[in-house]
């Protein structure tokens, strides 16, 4: 039953050319440039001669920048629209990387703190290709950009990471941003922001029919309409609104926990380590740079894995079985890793487990874009700030302590075991299915799982028909 699931929905993926399009556009100057600032400051630090702190400070800049950017994407996205915003997002990567690539001849590390921190604001990405996508592809549209961001990566850094190239690859986020400059023009505005946030019924459906072809839209239509019926007179919530509203509670936990978790998994701490067990296990210093390559591209064949088979699995499943199988892959690996040195084979085990780890991670919350269909349209930019604003101070707080987790050597892996099984936890006890529901079905399960009184007041589904209605405003309920 699975394999025709799989061969009805690669065609439907195919027959979209324009939205193929869109998710290399976006992804180029969006998920792509994130993974690049956050991984490429790796490769001139080995040749670099300024003090520690003045690094630190380098590398910390980006997300001070990166929380800047996502205070500000939310009001910016819902004023001016998603594709506005991003065009205008590409001229802070290009000063950005113009200040990257002249520095080494101004001799100046303060252009690359700079640098670094437009790169950061740049990086606070809009919801622009998960709005614009089908319901029943979205998982992998997701999954796609992951996949284009993780397989070049490694290419350009061997390229282009020596003494010599280093300020061509910092600045490198400069060329990915113009080339989006050019073609995002040639995409529509995002139709759910047109029909929802505008009113423009007739330049939503032009955007569908530009972005999916011959794909039938009108079910989706009709979708965004009820959710435009239940929100009717509600404009977008602010932060604090968002946060005071109690019917939206347990989407606003769900957004922080994944958010977090999606920084102190431990990903970070496996890649430190990587190096160090290879050296263990024999592998030479030379060839150290492949055996790295290697676990980029075990990501990459599990993403396009998962890209097959993502539309015809639970979202909850793979979420819940990818943070508890990291979990247990950290446990053993906290073992491995500490009698390492006690038996010649102990670190081809801890090889193993990296590997093991990284599928675990590819499989579920690498993937994970859920954050964006659970909330309602009304709260959606709110919802996008707030978990944003949580990723980056996260991401920061890690950068910071991590030297210091180091010391505490494999016992470190504990401290992100204990994030891999609260969100696990969460997500199995906490979070209804969301695959192919919108995002008014999943508010009536959240209801449903979460209150005590009635669990249907509010937005309901009727018996009869099975339709979504509206008895009461979403708005205000605090």
């Amino acid at each position: 039953m699975s394999k025709i699931t799989i061969s009805v929905q690669i065609p439907c993926h195919l027959d979209s050319p324009v939205l193929i399009a869109a998710i290399f556009i976006c992804s180029i100057g969006g998920t792509f440039q994130y993974g690049f600032s956050v991984s490429v400051m790796t490769s001139p630090s080995a040749v670099s001669e300024m003090v520690s702190l003045i690094w630190s400070f380098t590398v910390s800049i980006f997300c001070i920048g990166g929380l800047i950017g996502s205070l500000m994407s939310g009001p910016l996205t819902s004023r001016f629209g998603r594709k506005r915003c991003l065009l205008l997002n590409n001229f802070l990567a290009i000063f950005g990387a113009i200040l990257m690539l002249l520095s080494r001849t101004a001799i100046s590390f303060e252009m690359i703190i700079v640098g670094r921190f437009l790169y950061g604001i740049n990086s606070a990405q809009t919801m622009y290709l998960t709005e614009s996508a089908p319901k029943k592809l979205k998982g992998m549209v997701g999954l796609d950009s992951c996949i284009i961001s993780k397989s070049v990566f490694p290419l350009y850094r061997e390229l282009l990471g020596s003494e010599k190239n280093w300020p061509w690859l910092l600045s490198f986020n400069g060329f990915t941003a113009f080339l989006q400059l050019c073609t995002l023009p040639l995409l529509p505005e995002s139709p759910r922001f047109l029909l929802l946030e505008r009113g423009n019924l007739q330049a939503a459906e032009k955007a569908f029919r530009k972005l999916w072809g011959k794909k039938d839209y009108t079910k989706e239509v009709e979708e965004m309409l009820e959710e435009k019926a239940a929100i009717q007179g509600i404009g977008n919530c602010s932060v604090l609104e968002l946060i005071q509203n109690r019917r939206v509670r347990w989407q606003l936990l769900t957004i922080v926990i994944a958010f977090a978790a999606l920084q102190l998994n431990g990903i970070s701490a496996v890649y430190f380590y990587s190096f160090d067990v290879f050296r263990a296990a024999g592998i030479k210093e030379n060839k150290l740079a492949y055996a790295a390559l290697g676990t980029g591209l075990c990501e990459v064949s599990t993403s396009i894995v998962c890209f097959m088979i993502i539309e015809s699995m639970s979202r909850k499943v793979l979420l819940f079985s990818g943070y508890m199988g990291m979990a247990a892959t950290m446990g053993v690996l906290t073992v491995t890793i500490y009698f390492q040195k006690s038996f010649w084979w102990m670190p081809y085990c801890s090889m193993v487990l990296f590997f093991l780890f990284i599928f675990f991670f590819s499989s579920g919350p690498g993937m994970c874009i859920l954050q964006w269909e659970i909330l309602t349209q009304s709260f959606k930019s709110a919802g996008y700030t707030v978990g944003c604003t949580i990723n980056w101070i996260c991401l920061f707080v890690l950068g910071a302590l991590f030297p210091i987790l180091v010391n505490l050597g494999n016992f470190c892996f504990l401290i992100f075991l204990a994030a891999c099984l609260i969100c696990g936890i969460h997500v199995r006890f906490n979070m209804p299915e969301t695959k192919n529901r919108t995002a008014l079905e999943i508010s009536v399960e959240f209801d449903r799982m979460h209150s005590q009184s009635n669990p249907t007041e509010g937005i309901r589904l009727c018996g009869p028909c099975g339709q979504l209605c509206r008895s009461a405003p979403l708005r205000g309920d605090v």
